[in-house]
């Protein structure tokens, strides 16, 4: 089986280096091989099959311009490709107004390997906690830890997802959200919301 990925990652590997020199066919072949898990990808995120497909073609085109910059050191091409797809997607949800976002966590997501801490943040933001009090808390996170909360959370990254998109090391990922997730929960018990 990781013999099989070694040679999937490397074919297309080699297909990103030949649609960087404007070879249609390999693009063509690169498209074949990966559309329907990155349209999978976009539609966990963006949840509407329409604005999935739109937003996936956006990214093909963005792929067929920027496929010259892809460096296999640092991420494998599946995962690099997923990562322009997903950066479309969050694109699109920033544009749209904030309050409409609910958070929700995929829970297939095996890698998201939090501390148990009783109940979590996002238990409790989803049990109708006052909003304005939540906000507070969660607007008291650093930067760092409120951003990849958020991915994890609302957009429902795994930690090694947040590290190719952070471009951060995964420890240092994982300490962050470790780390904002107690932070947060002493807040929410301080407002009243955990026993």
């Amino acid at each position: 089986m990781a013999n099989a990925d070694t040679d999937k990652s490397a074919h297309l590997a080699q297909l990103l280096a030949r649609t960087a020199l404007a070879d249609q066919a390999a693009f063509a072949a690169l498209y074949q091989l990966t559309a329907s898990h990155l349209y999978g990808v976009a539609l966990r995120i963006l949840r509407e099959p329409a604005l999935a497909e739109d937003l996936l073609q956006e990214a093909f085109v963005n792929i067929w311009h920027h496929a010259g910059t892809y460096a296999a050191e640092k991420a494998k091409p599946q995962t690099w490709l997923a990562s322009i797809v997903r950066n479309r997607c969050l694109d699109q949800l920033r544009r749209r107004e904030p309050d409409t976002l609910t958070m929700t966590r995929n829970e297939d997501e095996a890698e998201m390997e939090f501390e148990a801490l009783g109940p979590t943040p996002e238990e409790l933001l989803l049990s109708g906690a006052d909003a304005h009090s939540v906000r507070g808390c969660i607007e008291g996170l650093e930067g760092a830890q409120k951003q990849a909360i958020a991915l994890a959370f609302v957009r429902g990254m795994s930690h090694a997802e947040l590290a190719v998109h952070l471009r951060e090391p995964l420890g240092t990922v994982k300490s962050w959200v470790r780390r904002g997730l107690e932070r947060l929960r002493k807040c929410l018990e301080a407002a009243g919301f955990v026993p």
